[in-house]
């Protein structure tokens, strides 16, 4: 499964980034260092979780097995964020230009959104819903259900004030491919908000 994993995500990640700006691809598919030097977090978690599905059905394995490794991402991705933002402009995973006072100057005189720190904060919150999450009786693999559904939110709003090509409707290729992992799991969401809704109030 690890393998699986591992496999997946950097094939997703790779992939996921060639189609972030599908002109720009196409005019250096023959340049090598293009093609293997970019990646995407969001690929790379959407392929692994396919690899490792596929896997699992390949060998006949029912039991969910990503629950144990949902909070553990989660700090990771914080952590290495904080990586992205001192890398500054080179890293690409800038934000736009604001006005706000707590806009960054990475090095270029423009103050811009601190957009990884905005999700290197969001992910420390979610990883914190994970653990009181794993405390309460649920369902296996609602824990790792629930990161990814929560992640992929994050990058659907954390995006919207990132510098990307915007595919189709103002919004990038990730903001697309984290969409459709939502809309995946939009029946457990609604699972979730429902048992939620039946618990009784805390006393």
């Amino acid at each position: 499964m690890v393998a699986a994993a591992i496999g997946g995500a950097a094939v997703g990640s790779r992939v996921l980034y060639w189609l972030e700006n599908p002109a720009l691809t196409l005019a250096r598919w023959h340049d090598v260092s293009y093609l293997l030097g970019g990646k995407t977090i969001v690929g790379g978690l959407i392929g692994g979780w396919i690899a490792v599905e596929v896997a699992k059905r390949a060998l006949g394995i029912t039991s969910r097995t990503g629950d144990l490794f949902a909070v553990p991402l989660a700090v990771a991705i914080a952590i290495g964020r904080i990586g992205c933002h001192l890398t500054g402009l080179a890293d690409q995973t800038y934000g736009t230009p604001t006005s706000l006072p707590w806009g960054v100057d990475l090095g270029d005189g423009v103050n811009r959104h601190p957009a990884v720190l905005y999700e290197s904060a969001a992910l420390l919150i979610l990883a914190v819903m994970l653990v009181r999450m794993q405390r309460r009786r649920h369902a296996a693999g609602d824990v790792f259900k629930a990161f990814m559904a929560g992640y992929m939110t994050i990058r659907v709003v954390v995006d919207a004030v990132k510098a990307g090509p915007a595919l189709m409707f103002g919004i990038t290729t990730i903001q697309i491919a984290a969409l459709a992992v939502l809309g995946y799991y939009a029946h457990d969401v609604a699972r979730w908000i429902r048992l939620s809704r039946s618990r009784p109030p805390s006393r």
